[in-house]
């Protein structure tokens, strides 16, 4: 019976009080197998039914209850702001360009040319162009499908490999790849794009190589734009709680420029670049062209896997920063129907956008209202007013992502947190960094993720191992070398590996067994303990055999002797297996070749339990009868137990 009082006196105490017989496996099971007593079967009921249709559709958790004062205004102007961004370019670069090289390679110009004058060739550019809309438009559909099948298989939990600093390492070389991107547009030099490995080098040398083309007045709009921006911004972070709504820089820019431009004709008399001609109207739907997916499978497939990194980098960013969740299988399952339905209307696929994402957050967005204001403003210009943002200054928009991007490079204050907490995942950081903003996003994160992993398995290589002592008067075990107050129980040694068990390390935790307990328990005989000494050809004076008092033996006898004769005070060893999360055959075995009855016993969960019945593991002479549910249980056990040899001193 357990029993949990408060105490009367002044200390008032809380204490904890347990009253039970000493369990092991047998009775363990015998004592659960009287109290549950269940039926098994699936019941659906509307309530399990409404919760699979919310968790589907979670816009119907949030709708009903969406706060109208509170959000409606924030989620407007930054709907407006990031809608404006979103009409001069691609969502996001590295896809852009990812894409971009699929259909360049599907659809080259040498497939289009046409015989001209004087033996020159001409490219056909309309159906060329035509040609790899088509290439997209079914790379699209693709995408979709596989991230769509991906969520229904519930390969989200992909996203667990996606550790917090490797997200931060990533998404901090995603703002450096955006906003190398956007150099040349706050200087208004040409260069070509580049894309893969060493992209962003060859991109700042081609700027540099240009610098002398930079257009003056397209660099001052630039620069008076971001201090503008960086200042409203700073000031509605510090005014906060007294503004009632945040100043909408983004939108007051975006107006001031774009008719500043239009009034002063900047485009023809200063040569700034503008937005220029947005394309008006909706094409007809279209079936997307299946001949070409066994071509383009390879490439969909890697799109769908970093678009959906990329987005749920993002996500678990802003749900960081927010307190909320992120669920993996939901993301992608509705990457892969966006762009599938919208592959038939002629888009190529699509992810989060950082820049974006940045702006739609700092504007004060709350919800997917936001996003669906976005694009509606989006759509409107595309069917209608699409000429009014004409004259706007690319160097203005290169501005506006480029001041919010400055968030993400703040994430470069981990790497002095993490020198001093774990340098493991500072490691795990830098490597996603370094090699993301090198190699590319895409190469990147495999290198990043691969690296992640193995930093587990080295974890696994080098855990920490300890012998436990009990806190006197307690049930409690702690590490001997850390606390002083734990006592190492009179003829019985605890180990405790913080590992799990598998083929790569079982070897590594007998050895570590060896040199922490000094006790070789291969050489564990029925009925007689010993203990590997240092130093053990020293003169003893006495030893226990048997709990008999022998005679001290010379200096001159072997060291293999001395190890087969002497016994100590030490009869148990007890392994504590309650931080072992699984264990394969071979880490079973080799558990099994060292659990010699009586001297060995082991305190485990009830789901590993689950793994070594699995795995056909109590056989004789290995039974349940040797397993414990707590380190507790075990020593009282093999204190008490008439089958173990006690010394003298064991009570």
């Amino acid at each position: 019976m357990e029993h949990v009082t408060a105490s009367e006196e002044l200390s008032a105490t809380l204490m904890y009080h347990v009253e039970r017989p000493v369990l092991n496996e047998v009775k363990r099971n015998e004592i659960f197998m009287l109290i549950v007593i269940s039926l098994l079967f699936f019941r659906c009921s509307s309530e399990k039914a409404k919760s699979v249709v919310f968790g589907f559709l979670p816009i119907l958790t949030w709708l009903p209850s969406y706060p109208l004062k509170q959000y409606l205004f924030g989620d407007i102007v930054s709907g407006i702001s990031t809608g404006v961004m979103q009409l001069p370019q691609g969502t996001f670069a590295v896809i852009s360009l990812m894409i971009g090289g699929v259909a360049v390679r599907e659809a080259p110009d040498s497939m289009f040319a046409v015989n001209g004058t004087n033996a020159s060739q001409i490219v056909d550019f309309e159906a060329r162009d035509a040609r790899r809309v088509e290439v997209v438009v079914a790379l699209t559909t693709l995408v979709g499908i596989i991230q769509f099948v991906l969520g229904l298989l519930r390969f989200g939990f992909l996203a667990i490999y996606l550790t917090e600093p490797l997200v931060r390492g990533f998404t901090t070389a995603a703002a450096v790849h955006v906003s190398v991107s956007q150099i040349k547009y706050l200087l208004g030099v040409h260069t070509a794009r580049f894309n893969g490995p060493l992209s962003v080098v060859y991109s700042l040398d081609a700027v540099f190589r240009n610098i002398a083309s930079t257009n003056v007045v397209t660099l001052i709009i630039g620069l008076v734009c971001s201090v503008f921006l960086y200042f409203i911004k700073d000031l509605n972070e510090r005014f906060k709680k007294k503004l009632p709504i945040p100043i909408p820089g983004e939108i007051i820019v975006v107006i001031v420029s774009t008719g500043i431009s239009y009034g002063m004709v900047m485009s023809e008399n200063y040569g700034v670049e503008v937005v220029g001609k947005i394309p008006t109207g909706l094409l007809p739907p279209k079936i997307p062209d299946f001949s070409v997916f066994p071509s383009l499978f390879p490439d969909a497939f890697t799109i769908a896997v970093v678009g959906f990194s990329i987005a749920i980098s993002l996500a678990k960013i802003f749900a960081l920063k927010h307190g909320y969740s992120v669920d993996g299988n939901q993301e992608l399952i509705a990457l892969g129907l966006c762009n599938f339905m919208s592959s038939f209307f002629h888009t190529f696929a699509v992810t989060a956008s950082m820049s974006r994402s940045l702006v739609q957050e700092s504007t004060g967005g709350h919800t997917e209202i936001a996003g669906l204001l976005a694009s509606l403003l989006v759509l409107l210009v595309v069917v209608a007013i699409g000429f009014v943002f004409q004259p706007l200054p690319t160097t203005v928009l290169a501005a506006i992502i480029m001041v919010n991007l400055l968030g993400m490079f703040k994430q470069m204050k981990d790497i002095p947190a993490l020198w001093r907490t774990s340098k493991i995942e500072l490691a795990i950081w830098l490597v996603s960094f370094f090699a993301s903003v090198l190699l590319g996003l895409d190469y990147g994160l495999v290198v990043a993720m691969s690296f992640a992993i193995l930093t587990v398995i080295y974890r696994t290589q080098c855990p920490k191992n300890a012998l436990l002592g009990q806190i006197p008067d307690t049930g409690l075990y702690f590490d001997v070398d850390e606390y002083e107050e734990a006592e190492e129980c009179s003829g019985i040694k605890i180990f405790q590996s913080n590992t799990s068990m598998y083929f790569a390390n079982s070897d590594l935790y007998v050895s570590a067994l060896k040199a922490k307990t000094g006790i070789d328990p291969a050489k564990l005989l029925l009925g007689v303990t010993h203990e590997v000494v240092a130093g053990a050809k020293k003169q003893m004076d006495h030893v226990y055999t048997n709990g008999q008092m022998t005679e001290n033996h010379t200096e001159s006898e072997s060291e293999d002797d001395f190890f087969l004769q002497r016994l100590t005070p030490i009869h148990t060893i007890i392994l504590d297996f309650t931080p072992v999360n699984f264990i394969d055959s071979v880490g079973a075995k080799t558990i099994k070749s060292i659990l010699v009855r009586p001297f060995i016993c082991l305190c485990c969960a009830g789901t590993l339990l689950s793994d070594l019945r699995t795995l056909k593991f109590f056989f004789e002479p290995v039974t349940p009868d040797l397993i414990f549910p707590t380190i507790h249980d075990a020593v009282l056990h093999c204190k008490h137990s008439r089958d173990v040899p006690i010394c003298p001193d064991v009570q």
